[in-house]
Order: structure tokens, then C-alpha cells, then sequence
């Protein structure tokens, strides 16, 4: 019998967008590996893999922060992966040029929202307190504004770098509004890991996506032309791609740091303050 077939097969599951292709090529490539450890990824859009956390699908995955209080029985937070930039995040668009005290007076729009789980609904919520909403797939959310379906869409991925080619216009920039309000970077998202896992099992497993988050930011220029093609309406565009995947791929990827945690812990604190979750998770991340 070989070596790989002793190996222990571990679901991995992300989105299928360029950061995470970026951050797991090392992984999908076999240049960081392990003798004990084999990856099966799986790709699926975030809403769908924040419910899909909930019956425990995968042993290791991509969450919003904002669904992760209702999984923190279940799934520990590791300590690279996460998704966090500075003074930037999702946007509010719109056809119609507006800025956001305009926004304040039209009367009940509906807003296209990748989903209720994601932290960018969650920072929508925290602005804007009460609005009407429909849930659409998040690459479908420029089109359905561009073609007069929604006044507003709330825009994530790579779209925040390409809704001008829609014709579109920045309402608000939800990253911008949260460093204004706290002068910490947006968290968005991280990785997590079913705590039914050994320690060790969890400490070896955070230290190969650790190793290849590394690999990609010491690799660029080899890693952005593999991954682009993730990128959809950027992919053609290498210098973008490259722009998108460092905006959430950064310092706060290869560990949150204190500032991270403490950006995380923000988010929670506002969240309950404001009665949009009902408790703050304990904070215990795979070192």
C-alpha cells in the first residue's frame, strides 16, 4: 500500500474566486503537503457554505464571520486564512448616482444581497439598521442592477473591482464606513475546522494552509496567472486580478495578529449590541 493511500483525506471547501484559489494553489498543487494529510477541495459560493456548515459537511472551510456564532460548537477558527482589508470592503452600488445621504431618502429599495449569512449583509445591517432585501447569487448582483431589476446591489469578490464596467456607481464602501467608525480592517471571513479534530490534526492542518498562503505571496508572479481565470470579469486582467488578490490576501491572511482578533471581536461586540446576533463566540483559535 503507498504512502498516499495512509493518508487522511480532509474536505476542504472554499469559494471559487481568486483570493482563495491564490491562497490554496500551494495546496491543489502539491508543493506544500504533508505525509499524514491530504486535501479533497471542494468549491462552493459562501452562502452556501455557511448553511452547509451547519449540518458539519466539511472538515475544513471558508465562513462568514457574521454565521459563525451559531457554529462555534462545531468548528474552531484557525488562525490564517482570514479575509480582512483595510479602509475597503463590500460595496453598495447603484445605476443611479447617489451618495449616502441620498441613499437615506428613497423610500424602501430593495437591495440585492448575496445572502443573510455573509458579513456583508451584517455591515449593511449595521448601517442602515432596517431595509428591504432580496437574496441573489453574488455574481449575478451587478446584472440584476445594471439591467434596472434592483435599484442597489451589495457587491462582493471581484465585483467590487469591476462594477464601473457595468455601468455602475459606489453608494457606499462598507470597509471605508467600518475604518471611519473603528479604525480597524474589515473582517470578513476566515477558515474554520471541525473541533472533533485532534490538536495536533488541527495544529498541523492550520500550519499547511499557513505554508501555502505564504508560498502565494512569495510566488506571485507564478501564482497570479494560474489563479485567474477564478477571477471571472477580471481574469483577463492579470495587473487586476493581482489588485483584488492582495486586498484580501494580506498579513492578517498568514495570522489575524492582535489588531485582526481585535477587529473580530469588534464586529461581535457591534453585532450584539445591536441585537443581530444572540451571543459573542468564544474566541479560541488554532495557534
Amino acid at each position: 500500500m503507498s504512502l498516499k493511500n495512509l493518508k487522511k483525506k480532509i474536505m476542504l471547501a472554499h469559494s471559487p474566486d481568486a483570493d482563495d484559489a491564490f491562497m490554496f494553489y500551494a495546496t491543489t498543487q502539491n508543493i506544500v503537503s504533508s505525509e499524514n494529510i491530504e486535501f479533497d477541495h471542494v468549491l462552493k459560493d459562501i452562502q452556501t457554505l455557511n448553511k452547509e456548515a451547519e449540518i458539519q459537511k466539511y472538515d475544513v472551510q471558508a465562513v462568514s464571520f457574521f454565521a459563525y456564532p451559531e457554529l462555534e460548537n462545531n468548528y474552531q477558527l484557525l488562525s490564517c486564512g482570514g479575509s480582512l482589508g483595510y479602509g475597503y470592503g463590500p460595496l453598495l452600488v447603484s445605476k443611479e448616482k447617489m451618495d449616502f445621504e441620498k441613499l437615506k431618502q428613497i423610500k424602501n429599495p430593495v437591495i440585492a444581497v448575496p445572502g443573510e449569512q455573509t458579513t456583508a449583509f451584517l455591515l449593511l445591517k449595521l448601517l442602515l439598521k432596517d431595509f428591504k432585501y432580496e437574496v441573489v447569487p453574488f455574481d449575478q448582483i451587478l446584472e440584476n442592477v445594471s439591467n434596472g431589476r434592483f435599484p442597489l446591489g451589495l457587491v462582493i469578490h471581484e465585483g467590487q473591482l469591476s462594477f464601473e464596467k457595468s455601468g455602475l456607481n459606489k453608494v457606499v464602501d462598507l470597509g471605508e464606513w467600518w475604518f471611519g467608525k473603528t479604525n480597524l480592517p474589515v473582517p470578513l471571513g476566515g477558515n474554520v475546522i471541525k473541533r472533533s479534530f485532534s490538536e495536533d490534526e488541527k495544529i498541523e492542518i492550520n500550519s499547511l494552509i499557513r505554508k501555502s498562503i505564504s508560498y502565494g505571496l512569495e510566488n506571485k508572479e507564478k501564482v497570479i496567472p494560474q489563479i485567474s481565470s477564478y477571477a471571472r470579469e477580471l481574469s483577463g486582467d492579470h495587473s487586476l486580478v493581482d489588485k483584488f488578490v492582495s486586498m484580501y490576501v494580506n498579513q492578517f491572511t498568514v495570522d489575524y495578529g492582535e489588531v485582526g482578533k481585535t477587529a473580530i471581536r469588534k464586529l461581535y461586540q457591534m453585532a450584539f449590541e445591536d441585537g443581530l446576533i444572540k451571543k459573542i463566540p468564544k474566541l479560541d483559535f488554532v495557534e
